[in-house]
């Protein structure tokens, strides 16, 4: 797992050093053109290849303080850092948007003329291809690696090609037409920008706020549990996310009821083993839900028992039921989908039934949640 990771972290600092140098470059071509023609269009696009340089290496730097071992502070890493970073990118982002919709605000109201070059508009196109290659190839890398840093990186970069481009069109009109809306086109512009920047922000305050299991993830994981032999159903998977890749969680699984602690040791740490080297998901918790083998008049209630609770719209499960003759306890979970209106009613109706079902047993029905639910 550590050369997966620096493996990860090397292509990251080098996906994000192409994008400083080829920023740069284009900056400085721009700013010189910008100032040339007179063109207010291209001086702010100079101005956003600088901070798009500054993103790539605000990636670095996320990625790099985030590779930090765990130490006694942050026993679980410091891999929520990156997206910090691209939280610092969207808000750059933004800044960008609002910044250039206030400079295009000014040229409408107090208009220049442009005195475009062919040369000028020649070096602008160019520009146009270098960013829409950049910005294809930093997003594919954000995705491979799964980096939110590099994602917002490379639609940055596609966003700026569209701003380039627009500042041709601009050229163009001019030159044919002698009508300028190089402004106009920049304050249209900006307000894209604007909306990418704030969605990129939602996201990934979403994810520092903690979301919903990797439903993907999630189903992997209990057909890799379920695999083992006995092991009947694999329940309450909670996985918690402490930055890209870096997952530990908890897990039940249900068992016969003749599992002895030597066997449920063992099958538990085999478990364990292989969810960690086929998921890369540490389980810190391995819970245990017995089955009821030994009597079969118990096995005839169970079965009466999930006729009734899956007579109910909106249970998505039943789960952990255990019944005691001796003590006349039923117990059991169920998972109530947030689709319902009222989850607490669905809950009550459940328990209403099996209890009219059943009314010698006392019952401890558990409303459970299902963290990858889609």
């Amino acid at each position: 797992m550590t050369t997966q990771k620096d493996s990860r972290e090397k292509t990251i600092v080098k996906t994000s050093i192409i994008g400083i140098i080829a920023n740069v470059f284009l900056a400085g071509f721009k700013a010189v053109i910008g100032l040339m023609t007179n063109s207010i269009a291209i001086v702010l696009d100079a101005v956003n290849n600088i901070s798009d340089a500054g993103s790539s290496l605000i990636t670095i730097v996320g990625t790099k303080l985030a590779g930090k071992e765990p130490d006694k502070k942050h026993p679980f890493g410091y891999g929520r850092i990156e997206y910090l970073s691209a939280m610092i990118i969207s808000v750059i982002v933004l800044y960008a948007g609002i910044t250039s919709f206030i400079e295009s605000v000014k040229q409408i109201i107090h208009p220049e003329t442009p005195d475009y070059t062919t040369v000028s508009l020649i070096i602008v196109g160019v520009a146009v291809v270098v960013k829409i290659v950049l910005g294809r190839y930093v997003k594919s890398v954000g995705v491979k690696v799964n980096s939110d840093s590099l994602i917002n990186s490379g639609e940055d970069a596609t966003l700026d090609s569209i701003i380039s481009l627009s500042t041709l069109v601009a050229a163009g009109i001019f030159m044919i037409f002698h009508i300028s809306l190089e402004a106009w086109l920049g304050a249209i512009i900006s307000v894209v920008i604007i909306k990418s920047g704030i969605e990129m922000l939602r996201e990934t305050i979403s994810q520092i706020l903690g979301e919903r299991n990797d439903a993907e993830l999630a189903k992997a994981i209990k057909e890799t549990v379920i695999s083992f032999p006995d092991v009947h159903g694999a329940y309450d998977l909670v996985l918690n996310n402490y930055g890209p890749d870096t997952w530990n969680g908890s897990i039940h699984i249900e068992v016969p009821d003749t599992y002895s602690a030597a066997q449920l040791d063992q099958l538990i740490r085999e478990i364990s083993v292989k969810v960690l080297q086929e998921h890369h998901v540490l389980l810190t918790a391995v819970g245990v839900y017995s089955i009821n083998t030994k009597d079969e008049e118990v096995i005839e209630m169970q079965k009466k028992v999930r006729e009734i609770v899956f007579a109910h719209e909106h249970v998505l499960q039943m789960h952990a039921f255990y019944l005691i003759k001796e003590e006349k306890t039923i117990r059991f979970d169920i998972v109530v989908s947030f689709d319902a209106k009222d989850r607490k009613a669905v809950y009550c109706e459940v328990l209403a039934d099996v209890q009219k079902e059943f009314p010698d047993y006392k019952l401890q029905v558990v409303m459970d949640t299902n963290f990858a639910e889609e």
